[in-house]
């Protein structure tokens, strides 16, 4: 549990973990060069509780804490939580139990419960409406070019994963997407416990909303570079790739495919002002005049309300499959 400046929401995060039905864990708290009483507040809540361990590391930022927190483990599976968050009581018993029962799955999470107020956070009330949504490993590895699919504080994974694959990166992109996509590029699967684990407290000072590291921008330059790395071992040869979205900002959303030598064969739109035009050189087709699916690969580009469930009842119509001859990735 990663903490920096969190004395009013500490004690009640680890609260929530020392109430778990299962007992056999440690509680790292990693102090990132608190100014306030966050490691005060953090121990008069475990009141002596031996479990909680304290790592003042002065600040150091959000990713080496975290990865000085699994360094300094002591345990073979490592779970996440946030200084501002809540597990609920079963939380570890049923994840450890899903690792223990389902040795293919390397990450476990939960459903999660939005902690905010959805009126005035609708984003990401159904942001948390969709997370739920996905369960089982192919239904999360089929939309995570969308999105994380997991919540970060919800998660709990196999330590060995760490030490084969790497920890957190601290570049300029969103490190827990980008475990979560390089993890899953090596093939590791993730499942979810279906209940609810986890209590996601939306607050206005999260780094979420304040740090340009999770800015659109910056989810779409990691997603585009797994997602270049993805197309490349799934889309044969001969089949042209086309992203629906002809607009601009989609289509500068994926200027990072290109990028990375993932050539384009047009756009797909329903706007009838674009449909007929060539931008850059390449066509823009309405959805009836793509290319049969042995010949043409679709990645559904525009992150609009409403567009991925569009996009994929017409594509779904026109005799593509989803995984197979199209992806979602807004």
């Amino acid at each position: 549990m990663p903490a920096r400046n969190a004395a009013d929401t500490v004690a009640r995060a680890v609260r929530s973990v020392l109430a778990q039905t299962f007992p056999d864990f440690e509680l790292l708290v990693v102090d990132d060069g608190s100014t306030d009483e966050t490691a005060d507040a953090a121990l008069a809540a475990a009141a002596g509780d031996a479990r909680l361990r304290i790592l003042d590391r002065g600040r150091c930022g959000l990713v080496a804490a975290l990865n000085a927190g699994i360094d300094a483990a002591r345990g073979r599976l490592i779970a996440r939580l946030d200084a501002d968050d809540e597990m609920l009581p079963r939380r570890l018993e049923a994840q450890v139990a899903l690792l223990d029962e389902r040795p293919d799955v390397g990450v476990a999470s939960g459903l999660v419960e939005f902690g905010g107020d959805p009126r005035r956070a609708l984003g990401y009330a159904l942001h948390v409406e969709w997370l739920n949504s996905l369960v089982e490993p192919d239904d999360i590895a089929l939309n995570r070019f969308i999105e994380s699919p997991v919540a970060h504080p919800s998660v709990m994974f196999r330590r060995e994963l760490i030490e084969r694959h790497g920890g957190y990166l601290d570049n300029d992109e969103p490190e827990d997407y980008e475990l979560w996509l390089r993890l899953m590029d090596a093939g590791v699967r993730f499942a979810k416990v279906r209940e609810v684990l986890l209590r996601w407290n939306d607050r206005p000072e999260r780094l979420s909303r304040t740090s340009p590291r999770y800015a659109a921008d910056a989810f779409y330059r990691c997603k585009c570079r797994y997602l270049a790395r993805w197309l490349r071992a799934h889309v044969g040869e001969g089949r042209g790739i086309w992203l629906w979205g002809a607009g601009r900002a989609t289509r500068r959303r994926f200027d990072g495919l290109v990028r990375a030598g993932v050539p384009l064969a047009g756009f797909v739109d329903i706007d009838p002002r674009k449909i007929g035009q060539r931008i850059g050189g390449l066509p823009v087709r309405a959805p009836s005049g793509l290319p049969p699916p042995r010949d043409a690969f679709v990645i559904g580009g525009v992150g609009a309300r409403g567009a991925r469930e569009l996009i994929r009842a017409r594509l779904d119509a026109q005799g593509f499959v989803l995984g197979q001859d199209f992806v979602l990735a807004a």
